[in-house]
């Protein structure tokens, strides 16, 4: 069972993001306070739940939380500030529109932008330490993955749908056939050499 607090006499608001690793789309990002007694057997990292768990832990969040937000950072300002800083900013805009009392934070991952004078603590495998983070991490993946499948509809060569945005054989194929879209990060290497596009 995940941890309830870092700190017991604290309310603490955890914090995740997804689509880091993407080469297309935004980076999203989640910020949750849960009730000190919350617990749930499901809640858990949102890579190790199916699709249907993740779903269903997410509307038992919006019914329980004491507060969650959701913070968006599209591709064309991850070219302009790159990937870590579009990480922050997405956990910062989640943050600015909380308006439930917290004490501290509590990231998941090795780094963080220091956010107003708020206390902050990066715990690297957070999202399977502390349930708020795991919380975060739930609704910043179910958020964003909404957001690739209808933007899939658009674009249903690069089968968003499927993969997300991530860099499955099968985008990087479709990149290298159809070139890329206004959804796609310039700044990344969106193709390794041995596809690589001639211009």
């Amino acid at each position: 069972m995940l941890a309830s607090y870092f700190e017991k006499h604290k309310t603490e608001i955890g914090c995740d993001e997804a689509g880091r690793g993407c080469l297309a789309g935004p980076v999203v990002a989640a910020a949750v306070i849960l009730p000190q007694n919350f617990k749930h057997e499901l809640l858990n990292d949102s890579k190790q739940l199916s699709e249907k768990n993740r779903n269903h832990l997410r509307a038992v969040i919006h019914e329980q939380a004491l507060a969650y937000a959701v913070g968006i950072v599209d591709s064309k300002e991850i070219d302009e500030i790159n990937i870590l800083n579009a990480s922050f900013l997405a956990m910062h805009r989640a943050l600015d529109q909380i308006q439930h009392h917290y004490d501290s934070i509590l990231v998941d991952g090795n780094r963080f932008k220091q956010y107003h004078d708020k206390e902050h603590h990066c715990i690297i495998k957070g999202d399977a330490k502390y349930l708020n983070i795991a919380a975060a991490s739930i609704l910043a993946k179910t958020y964003r993955d909404e957001m690739m499948e209808g933007i899939h509809l658009q674009y249903p060569k690069y089968l968003w749908g499927k993969n997300k945005g991530y860099p499955t054989k099968a985008h990087r194929l479709a990149i290298k056939e159809y070139g890329i879209t206004p959804y796609h990060r310039e700044s990344f290497k969106l193709l390794p050499d041995q596809l690589r596009l001639d211009f």
